[in-house]
């Protein structure tokens, strides 16, 4: 039989079937009849109810009265990303005494453009219009470890304060139609409106949810075009975590602790709280795990942290850090973005609004900028060139034999390491960064697993992995002998490892 056959036969069968039983011909049968019957009969019962049927035109003059339509709107318009904030002070207004409300959901408002005197003008429910539905609720973070707040996607309040009427219509953020935050209010006493207004707006701010946290931008709830503000637990650094010179650390605990302890006495003197800090040097030698350390010593500072995709979001990072003060802005890797105009003539578009923030705030603005680059000769001389800029530049430098041996003990933890050539392992380590020795003790950690966690005086780095099944780990203790340690770091000065070591701030020779 050729290809196709039986398929064939079936279509053929199928269409037969179909002509015999009246259906796929011009021939009007009994249930063609019933289903234009039926069909007939509900648009009559539709439009037979039509007005009786849900409008928040009805429900905006049955509250607000008859002459709803000449009364004053006031709205307010709010960053994606204050949600959360605005719910929590629209919530809390409404539990204020002498106030009692109802909430309405609204269906069909993705893709619309609408407030509240369009509401107040559908004469009749449309299919592509806003109506009363089911209220639409998001989980939006309100604080670390997956604390969330639940939201109002669309709703519009029905107000009763202190004998007068309220209307508020309170509209979540939508990226796709471009739709920003906003709260529109209406009321039946004059002014009321621009009370409400202004009471929401003000508890929104004296009770947000990033006040005092650690959080930092990203683009990944609301797609390209929004901005979330992600949560952080705060680090808890003591000076015993920071391996530094003294003399270092007592420069940056002045220049941003320091001013934030004495902030009273220093504004009664008449000088500047707004402070930049450059921490620079090659990569490893500690500049963000100072800035953890800082994160944990300012805990009643907010924290707005830029890194990676999130450096062109340097607006929304000051006007947050502006509304939250005491708060700190940590811009990691500054240089990516603020390299001396000289070397790349042209636009500089981040640059600038990064100079513009710095000057924009008030001299007696609590807010720290907190800067951390690899190449401090590409930055923009401008950056330093006005007080509130950059006030203090320190440089972290490879650590010396006590800063190496010191870092040794910090990054051994609970494993139990033979020191007795120890000297021996802080000499050939000489121009290493913390990174480097981090890494030294993972991996001396890894040789003395692989060898059942007992020390082993014969085995190199190299023969370790093989005394040792593959995903045996009885979880006891690990111990690493000294012939482990060594072997682990001549793995990491061999020259087959040159880009590992490179990599960890090894040296290059």
């Amino acid at each position: 039989m050729p290809e196709g056959y039986w398929s064939t036969r079936a279509v053929f069968a199928t269409e037969a079937a179909a002509h015999e039983n009246g259906h796929g011909s011009d021939r009007l049968t009994l249930a063609d009849v019933g289903k234009l019957v039926r069909r007939a009969r509900r648009r009559v019962v539709t439009a037979a109810r039509w007005d009786d049927q849900p409008t928040f035109q009805k429900l905006l003059h049955e509250h607000l009265g008859e002459n709803a339509e000449s009364l004053d709107v006031i709205g307010e318009v709010w960053p994606s990303y204050d949600h959360v904030n605005v719910q929590t002070g629209l919530d809390a207004w409404l539990d204020g005494d002498g106030r009692t409300h109802q909430l309405v959901g609204m269906a069909n408002v993705r893709h619309q453009d609408f407030g509240i005197a369009d509401l107040l003008r559908q004469s009749a429910p449309r299919d592509y219009g806003p109506r009363p539905g089911n209220v639409a609720w998001v989980n939006l973070p309100c604080g670390p470890d997956g604390e969330v707040r639940q939201c109002v996607r669309a709703g519009v309040y029905l107000v009763e304060v202190d004998g007068a009427r309220a209307a508020l219509l309170l509209r979540g953020p939508d990226p796709e139609s471009d739709v920003a935050l906003s709260l529109q209010v209406i009321a039946d006493r004059p002014g009321l409106a621009v009370e409400i207004a202004a009471e929401v707006r003000a508890l929104a701010l004296e009770h947000n949810v990033y006040r005092g946290q650690v959080i930092s931008f990203g683009r990944d709830m609301f797609g390209e075009r929004g901005a979330l503000l992600r949560f952080h637990t705060r680090p808890t650094l003591t000076d015993s975590d920071l391996i530094l010179p003294r003399k270092t650390l007592a420069m940056i605990r002045r220049q941003v602790v320091g001013v934030a302890e004495h902030r009273q006495q220093l504004l009664a003197s008449k000088q500047h709280l707004k402070r930049g800090l450059l921490l620079y040097g090659p990569p490893g030698v500690g500049k963000t795990h100072t800035v953890r350390y800082l994160l944990g010593q300012l805990t009643d500072t907010t924290i707005v942290q830029l890194t990676g995709d999130a450096l062109g979001l340097i607006g929304p990072a000051c006007s947050v850090a502006r509304s939250l003060q005491p708060a700190m802005i940590v811009v990691e890797d500054v240089d990516l973005i603020a390299e001396d105009r000289g070397m790349h003539p042209g636009q500089h578009p981040l640059l600038f609004q990064l100079l513009n923030q710095m000057d924009g705030l008030e001299e007696d603005a609590d807010v720290v900028f907190l800067l951390t680059t690899n190449r401090a000769d590409l930055l923009e001389p401008a950056l330093a060139a006005r007080p509130g800029r950059v006030d203090q530049a320190v440089e972290l430098e490879l650590p010396d034999a006590k800063g190496r041996r010191r870092l040794f003990a910090l990054y051994r933890g609970d494993l139990d390491v033979d020191e007795s050539r120890l000297d021996s392992v802080i000499a050939r380590t000489e121009g290493v960064t913390a990174s480097f020795l981090k890494e030294l003790l993972r991996r001396a950690a890894v040789v003395a697993a692989a060898n059942g966690g007992a020390p082993s005086e014969s085995a190199t780095a190299v023969e370790a992995p093989v005394l040792r099944a593959v995903g045996a780990d009885d979880g006891g203790a690990l111990r690493v002998s000294a012939q482990q340690l060594d072997s682990a770091l001549d793995e990491l000065l061999d020259t087959r490892n040159a880009m590992t070591r490179v990599l960890l701030g090894g040296r290059r020779d």
